[in-house]
């Protein structure tokens, strides 16, 4: 659905639920997702979320693949998650990215980000999008600065302290 210079990001299909399934067994990648592995129904049930986003909202999670051999290297996209957070953070498309600790450091969640949220707002003509990250997680908030989100407060989400960010992109 989307082609940057190395990669190529779709919706989730049924055959990437191992892939997906081997990404968040990984320590270092679910350390601020909740600190603990996905158990096989856990991944199995997001990836069933992501379906219901592209079904019912035309938009959603994109799973991302090298295009020089096609290997799953993670996930980006914009979705609606309905936190709870309020009236300034619900309601509003949410950036989400997720990436394989066998890739990091490589830019893909740069560059693949970048595309899933110009592919948003030209697609859906929505320009405020907002992204929940822990403080910790420095290289989710360099990212997202990178991307121009900015903070605007702070809130305990499943009892864990988290920075809202938001971005306004040009129509």
């Amino acid at each position: 659905m989307i082609e940057t210079n190395r990669l190529t990001l779709r919706p989730y299909l049924l055959n990437d639920y191992q892939p997906y399934l081997a990404m968040c067994t990984d320590a270092v990648v679910v350390r601020f997702l909740g600190g603990r592995p996905f158990s096989p129904e856990d991944a199995w049930h997001r990836l069933m979320r992501y379906a219901g986003h592209w079904s019912l909202l035309g938009h959603g999670i994109f799973a991302v693949f090298e295009k020089c051999g096609g290997n799953y290297v993670g996930e980006t996209g914009i979705a609606d998650f309905h936190r709870g957070l309020g009236a300034s953070f619900d309601g509003v498309g949410e950036g989400s990215w997720t990436f394989s600790s066998r890739v990091h450091g490589f830019g893909y969640a740069f560059e693949a980000t970048e595309a899933a949220h110009r592919w948003y707002t030209d697609t859906l003509r929505q320009s405020r999008t907002v992204c929940l990250i822990r403080p910790e997680n420095s290289a989710s908030l360099k990212l997202a600065s990178r991307l121009d989100y900015t903070a605007f407060g702070e809130q305990n989400y499943k009892d864990q302290p988290m920075i809202m960010l938001e971005r306004q992109a040009r129509l």
